[in-house]
């Protein structure tokens, strides 16, 4: 099945080079380009194609502008294009909460070294991005013991993400069936509670933690596929919306309560715990590792430092990452939860969780805050 695309960038270099770029796929076919968002609007209307790559800064109508009215209109994926700076990523912030599904960089030289990567990158992710679902992926929070509404159910990923691609991709996970646990795992303290997401992940991350009180009685480690120059405005804006306190994390950072904090962008961040003194390492992006920062890293890290300790919990996300870690707290007697399908912008991170056997717990993205405070507080 071939996807179409319409491409809205106000630079007519970019709209020829990523035409030719899409269209050698064969899979795709640029069915319209548009040189502002009001353009971009109206042809949305006129050919409803299944992806809209978007830029944020345009003449008459910007790109957020634009997306707005996509998505009251007509809802869309739409994938973002924009530059990898300060305010660059607030705008991408902005971007995904007003309903696109992902971002890349303006810049091509920022995403990959040689054409032939290039190419493959920005393939894959507009085919990543068709079979995502469009806007209002996510429903507002809801209070404890009140149903979530119902969502479609967004169609598993053909390929894997990455912040930073490298090397392969992770490998699939064997076909089981997956239902929704209704075991519920009992009320206790953990002494660290990790959180870890991909596509989908800044929206759902600030849902979950806008539940928890100033009070919440557990530290918090969060990892989020993203771009180092993105994570300092993620977590200023997660820091800004939330009760609890929320900064990038630094190497040597004491875990406390009430506080969450962000693995840097391009860099691993480990947990250790020597003489119950817990502290965060932040170490150098390691090229071997198809994710930087990678929650299998982090994760079996929580596995070694609070065997039996710790809550793991896998939110939306391409991919597979997470799958080990959460293999390894399991074993260390560490309970899991996963986000489930209807709730999900992208069914690949939580899905590689389930499948595997390994979720104690599988919730709906407006149940997760709600039952960190249930169980936790």
């Amino acid at each position: 099945m071939t996807v179409s695309v319409l491409v809205v960038d106000d630079s007519g270099f970019f709209r020829k080079r990523l035409t030719e770029i899409l269209t050698s796929s064969g899979q795709i076919r640029v069915v319209g380009v548009a040189a502002n968002g009001r353009e971009g609007v109206e042809l949305s209307e006129s050919l409803r194609p299944d992806v809209i790559t978007m830029d944020y800064e345009m003449p008459i109508m910007d790109g957020i502008s634009a997306l707005r009215e996509i998505m009251k209109k007509h809802p869309v994926p739409v994938l973002m294009f924009s530059s990898l700076t300060y305010e660059g990523a607030r705008i991408t912030l902005d971007a995904l909460e007003a309903g696109a599904v992902d971002f890349l960089p303006k810049n091509f030289e920022e995403i990959a070294r040689d054409g032939s990567q290039l190419q493959k990158i920005l393939i894959n992710r507009v085919l990543d991005v068709a079979r995502s679902q469009p806007a209002n992926r996510v429903s507002p929070p809801v209070k404890a013991g009140q149903p979530s509404p119902s969502r479609p159910i967004a169609k598993p990923p053909v390929a894997s993400r990455s912040a930073t691609p490298a090397r392969q991709p992770a490998q699939p996970v064997p076909e089981t069936p997956v239902r929704r646990s209704s075991r519920k795992t009992p009320a206790r303290h953990y002494a660290v509670v990790g959180i870890g997401t991909s596509t989908g992940g800044p929206v759902a991350l600030q849902r979950v933690l806008a539940e928890l009180p100033a009070s919440f009685p557990s530290p918090i480690v969060l990892v989020q596929h993203m771009p180092a120059s993105f994570t300092p405005a993620f977590a200023e804006r997660l820091n800004r919306l939330c009760k609890i306190s929320v900064r990038q994390a630094e190497d040597g950072d004491i875990l406390r309560p009430g506080l969450a904090l962000l693995a840097p962008g391009g860099k691993q961040m480990m947990i250790e715990n020597r003489s119950g003194q817990p502290r965060v390492r932040i170490l150098p992006g390691d090229d071997r590792l198809n994710y930087r920062p990678c929650v299998d890293v982090t994760f079996g890290s929580l596995a070694r430092a609070y065997p039996g300790k710790a809550l793991g919990v896998i939110l939306t996300g391409m991919g597979a990452d997470g799958k080990e870690g959460c293999r390894m707290m399991k074993q260390s007697g560490s309970p899991i939860w996963s986000q489930d399908e209807k709730s999900s912008v992208i069914y690949g991170m939580p899905m590689a969780v389930a499948k595997a056997g390994l979720s104690d717990e599988i919730l709906s993205l407006n149940e997760i805050g709600p039952r960190l405070v249930e169980g936790v507080c």
